[in-house]
């Protein structure tokens, strides 16, 4: 695209499609994607931990998410990255051109979780409603960051009105705009 540092920072709730459509992103635009939360699903099987266990002893211990915060600023830093995870765009602010939240109603997003880990739908729908206000919280405490509201972002994109492949062009036409413009302010801005 317009920079050889891009970073995009995609946010939204647990299954919203943050995932899919970062993805998807990175491989259309041929460049690296990290998942916070799969690291965060990782780290909980390898300390036999749910994830509800742990995001409850993340709201405790905060050095839990100051290593994903580290490894999401690394990458940042090196560029060329899609980086997603609940928090990302607030805590990549400084880092990332683009910051979108992708967001669906809880039923849904509780059924897409239900169908990816295989779980009872009532079970998840109990497990999300926990995860979701201790990550509120968590959130608050630790950064002063609200995850419910979105005003600071570049975008918020539906993923019940939109497939993931849709969200990912209109993403990628949002950065078009945005290089034109980066561009026509450097030019405007240059000796």
């Amino acid at each position: 695209m317009c920079s050889n540092r891009l970073v995009i920072a995609i946010g939204g709730p647990p299954g919203s499609g943050k995932t899919t459509v970062a993805r998807l992103l990175a491989q259309k635009l041929n460049i690296k994607h990290i998942s916070i939360g799969q690291f965060f699903r990782k780290l909980a099987e390898e300390r036999g931990l749910t994830l509800t266990e742990l995001t409850k002893l993340a709201e405790k211990d905060p050095s839990i998410d100051l290593m994903l915060d580290s490894l999401a600023r690394k990458e940042a830093e090196r560029g060329n990255v899609i980086i997603d995870g609940h928090a990302a765009p607030w805590l990549l602010k400084d880092l990332a051109m683009l910051r979108v939240a992708v967001v669906a109603s809880l039923n849904t997003r509780v059924k897409r979780l239900a169908e990816r880990d295989g779980k009872p739908f009532d079970q998840v729908m109990e497990e999300t409603l926990v995860r979701e206000e201790v990550e509120r919280r968590r959130y608050l405490k630790w950064y002063n960051i609200d995850i419910r509201d979105f005003t600071d972002f570049d975008m918020v994109v539906n993923s019940e009105r939109f497939s993931p492949n849709e969200i990912v062009e209109i993403i990628l036409k949002a950065l078009e705009i945005m290089c034109k413009k980066n561009l026509a302010t450097s030019t405007l801005n240059s000796p």
